[in-house]
């Protein structure tokens, strides 16, 4: 019966201590702004394309491939 009485204080105080968490998490600001990051990867559809200053000639080596 004794384990009874500790599993149950045991539980209570985890759940205690979960519940903290949580308030303090949501006084933070964690939770405010759940729709947005949703429907952000919906308009994400635009490939960001990176240009390039130089382009190299067709002419030109590498310097690490050795001719014969």
């Amino acid at each position: 019966m004794d384990i009874l009485y500790l599993m149950i204080i045991c539980s209570v105080s985890l759940a205690v201590v979960f519940l903290l968490i949580f308030i303090y998490n949501a006084k933070r600001g964690q939770f405010e702004d759940d729709e947005s990051p949703a429907v952000r990867m919906l308009f994400d559809d635009e490939i960001k394309e990176e240009t390039v200053d130089e382009t190299p000639d067709s002419n030109t080596q590498p310097t690490d491939v050795k001719s014969n």
